[in-house]
């Protein structure tokens, strides 16, 4: 298996290719409570992660 880490510079890039070939999400290079490993869940998941308050269009 390939070191998706190594293979993209982008952590949320690394977390979608490694969804796209297979890999487990446990398979997350990163430390635990890490902004790294969020951004690598992020891009597994496909979803962005609530950073701030959400922007609603004005009524």
């Amino acid at each position: 298996m390939a070191d998706i880490r190594h293979a993209y510079s982008d952590p949320i890039e690394q977390g979608a290719q490694a969804r796209i070939h297979g890999h487990p999400k446990d398979a997350c290079p990163y430390p635990r409570d890490s902004e790294e490993r969020t951004s690598w869940m992020e891009g597994y998941d496909g979803t962005p992660r609530e950073d701030g308050p959400e922007t609603r269009p004005a009524c």
